[in-house]
C-alpha cells in the first residue's frame, strides 16, 4: 500500500520510473534514477507492500547489522520527491524498484493512483535492452508512447512493437488506458559486453530526458566514468581480433544506417544542450535482459564475461545474414 502522508504539494510534477531486472540492461535504467535521487537528494516517502508482487525466492531479502542489530531489507518499490529549483521550478516523483513477479495489472495500478493523488502530469519510464550497437559509438536512444498528440509533440515514435514486454510496456499501457500521458525511453546497451554497469547508457538516458521534460540534470562524475567504461571495453576488444573486427563491422552497419539522420535538427539538439551545459542555464535480475528482437538476452547473444582463467572472452562475430533490423521494445 502507498502512504501519501507527509507529501507536500508538487509543482508540475513528473513521474521517472526504471525497474531492475529484464528491462534494465547493464543497470542503465534504474542507475539512471539512483542518479537523480542521490544529487538532488530524494526523500523516500511511501514504498509498496513487498508481500504483494514479489516471490523472495527470486528476489532474496538481504539481511545487514546496524548498530549491533540485525535486520532484513525486502526487495521492494520505493518512491521518493526530489525538488528542482531555479527560474522554473519542477518536482519529479522517482520510482525504482525491482520487476514484480506476480500481479502486474495490481502494481501498475497502484502506481498510477500515487500519480493520480499528486497530479503527475507526465510518466517518464526508462528502460535498457540489449542490442547490435558498437560500445564505441553514442548510445541509441528510442523514445516511444501510445499516445500519437504526444508523439508529435515530443518528437517521439508512436509505438508499433508486437511481442514478448516487461513491466516496461505494461506499465506504459496501463497509463494510456488511464489517460495519463507516459513515455518510454530505451537505451540499446552492447550485447557483447552486458554486464553492470553501463555508465555510458546511463548518461545517454539521463541527457534525453533532460531533454524531454526541460531541467539540467546534475552528472557529477557520470560523464568521466561512461569515457573510463569505453576506454576500459577498447582494451578489452582489442586483446582478440575477431573482436575488433566484429566491432568494426557494428561500427559499419551504424555509420551507413544513421549517415542520412546526421541532420540540421540533430546536430542542433546537441548544441542547444552544450550551450546550457556551458552557461548553467536550465533548471537545475534474473531471468536475462530485453533485447531488440524482444527476446530473452544472455541466454542466447555473446557477451564479454569474466571466467575463472581471468581473460575475458570475446564474442565470435556471427555470420552474416539478410535478416532486416528489428526493432527495439517500448
Amino acid at each position: 500500500m502507498i502512504e501519501l502522508e507527509g507529501v507536500p504539494e508538487l509543482v508540475d510534477p513528473v513521474m521517472v520510473a526504471a525497474f531492475e531486472g529484464w528491462n534494465d540492461a547493464g543497470d542503465a535504467a534504474s542507475t539512471a534514477v539512483a542518479h537523480l535521487d542521490r544529487e538532488w537528494k530524494g526523500e523516500v516517502f511511501a514504498a509498496l507492500d513487498a508481500e504483494d508482487y514479489y516471490d523472495f525466492q527470486v528476489n532474496r531479502p538481504t539481511v545487514f547489522m546496524e548498530d549491533g542489530v540485525r535486520k532484513v531489507t525486502w526487495p521492494t518499490t520505493r518512491l521518493s520527491v526530489v525538488r528542482i529549483g531555479g527560474d522554473k521550478p519542477r518536482d519529479l516523483v522517482l520510482v525504482r524498484g525491482i520487476e514484480p513477479s506476480m500481479r502486474w495489472r495490481s502494481f501498475c495500478n497502484e502506481l498510477l493512483g500515487f500519480a493520480h493523488e499528486l497530479g503527475v502530469e507526465l510518466v517518464v519510464v526508462l528502460g535498457a535492452l540489449l542490442g547490435d550497437t558498437p560500445h564505441t559509438r553514442p548510445v541509441p536512444i528510442s523514445g516511444t508512447t501510445s499516445d500519437a498528440d504526444l508523439a508529435r509533440r515530443m518528437d517521439l515514435e508512436e509505438t508499433k512493437y508486437e511481442g514478448p514486454t516487461g513491466i516496461v510496456g505494461i506499465l506504459q499501457e496501463a497509463c494510456a488506458h488511464a489517460g495519463v500521458p507516459a513515455v518510454s525511453l530505451w537505451a540499446a546497451v552492447p550485447h557483447y559486453v552486458s554486464q553492470p554497469p553501463n555508465p555510458k547508457a546511463t548518461l545517454a538516458l539521463l541527457n534525453r530526458l533532460e531533454d524531454l521534460i526541460g531541467v539540467r540534470v546534475p552528472l557529477g562524475e557520470l560523464a568521466e566514468d561512461a569515457r573510463a567504461w569505453q576506454t576500459g571495453v577498447d582494451q578489452l576488444a582489442a586483446e582478440d581480433s575477431e573482436v575488433a573486427e566484429y566491432v568494426q563491422s557494428l561500427e559499419e552497419a551504424r555509420d551507413t544506417a544513421e549517415l542520412p539522420e546526421a541532420s540540421g535538427e540533430a546536430i542542433a539538439r546537441e548544441f542547444e544542450r552544450y550551450l546550457r551545459r556551458r552557461d548553467g542555464s536550465g533548471t537545475g535480475g534474473p531471468g536475462g535482459h530485453a533485447t531488440a528482437d524482444g527476446g530473452d538476452g544472455p541466454s542466447g547473444a555473446p557477451y564479454l564475461r569474466d571466467n575463472p582463467s581471468g581473460r575475458t572472452r570475446p564474442p565470435r562475430p556471427p555470420k552474416a545474414s539478410g535478416d532486416d533490423e528489428e526493432s527495439s521494445e517500448d
